[in-house]
């Protein structure tokens, strides 16, 4: 099969080091396959991330669409190896950003639709588009058990609290963040019915006056330097170790990549604050079919029912999309180095 590549404009980004790819797709022209996610995703073979982030108007995604009246824009979030994500408290930052970044909103607050949900941010003023501090409100995290939830790593074990912040958590505390390994597989979970469609782990440690640290095992993905929803969760599992009184309190999460904020509010809900960034911009090459022929990738633009697509429409798609990386040319400025 011949490989009919399109070019599509994409932008990179992180949140506390747990770095993303936007493909903007306002108009949801993009079918994506697992395959592509995979490839796009992958550090030596595509441009490398943790997740893949897709801008879609709420009225072009048919998961977004009952959700089109409050907010405007919704977040396809992909994990790594090409699962669809609920909720991603560090990419839908990057994603704010983004928007900001390509003059279609000026800052302050902002409804960012995700399958989890609308989300409230608020893009806080910084020294450029690109770049700065954003809050989301994350909802009030829910415990719903099964209790007696455990973690293995090895020959240890630890009891671990489900959580659930729009995605599932598994949160064990331990005393040495070592004891996690080198978390590149997926820590042990029983049982297993708990969670049929995987978990992201947390193994945290308290250090007192409300400072936790984080190491964490995302699913779709490994281990990632820091993770937006496994800060929320891990913070609503050490408030059932140690409840609190019902005035607001804010919790300081350490990672890897850096430093996440989360404020609890006094009926629980909690706002995740933390920086995002945007450190580069390019076009990438999709393809009808994918090269290699032990992957076949049927994937591409949305097609006619009646068979795929015409190199006459890939060529219209790529011009509309080259078109589209024109008008969102503004990001030019870079991440400063420190």
């Amino acid at each position: 099969m011949t490989s009919i590549p399109i070019g599509v404009p994409f932008a990179k980004g992180h949140g506390a080091g747990n770095d993303f790819i936007v493909l903007d797709d306002p108009d949801g022209a993009l079918d994506l396959t697992p395959t592509d996610i995979t490839r796009l995703c992958d550090r030596r073979g595509g441009i490398g991330a943790d997740g893949l982030l897709r801008l879609v108007r709420c009225t072009a995604a048919p998961d977004a669409f009952a959700m089109a009246d409050r907010a405007e824009w919704f977040m396809d979030y992909r994990n790594a190896d090409g699962s669809l994500g609920a909720m991603c408290g560090n990419g839908i930052r990057v994603l704010a950003r983004y928007l900001t970044s390509t003059g279609r909103h000026q800052g302050g607050p902002l409804a960012l639709a995700t399958r989890a949900g609308v989300r409230d941010l608020d893009v806080l003023p910084g020294p450029g588009t690109h770049y700065g501090e954003v809050s989301v409100r994350m909802g009030t995290p829910v415990l719903p058990g099964p209790d007696h939830i455990a973690v293995a790593v090895g020959d240890r074990k630890w009891p671990a609290v489900h959580v659930d912040v729009g995605n599932p958590h598994a949160v064990t505390f331990v005393d040495n963040l070592d004891h996690a390994g080198t978390l590149t597989s997926a820590p042990a979970v029983s049982p297993a019915s708990a969670y049929p469609h995987g978990v992201t782990v947390e193994f945290v440690r308290d250090l007192g006056s409300r400072h936790l640290v984080l190491r964490v095992h995302e699913r779709g993905v490994g281990e990632t330097p820091s993770c937006g929803t496994g800060a929320c969760a891990e913070v609503a599992a050490s408030i059932r170790r140690h409840p609190r009184t019902t005035a607001p309190v804010r919790y300081t999460v350490d990672a890897v990549g850096g430093r996440l904020l989360v404020d609890v509010a006094t009926d629980g809900s909690m706002t995740l604050t933390g920086p995002a960034y945007l450190t580069t911009q390019g076009t990438v090459r999709l393809y009808a079919s994918w090269p290699d022929t032990g992957l076949v990738g049927q994937r591409g633009l949305h097609r006619p029912a009646y068979g795929a697509p015409t190199p006459a429409l890939l060529a219209r798609a790529d011009r509309a999309l080259n078109r589209l990386a024109e008008r969102h040319s503004g990001l030019t400025d870079r991440e400063p180095t420190t």
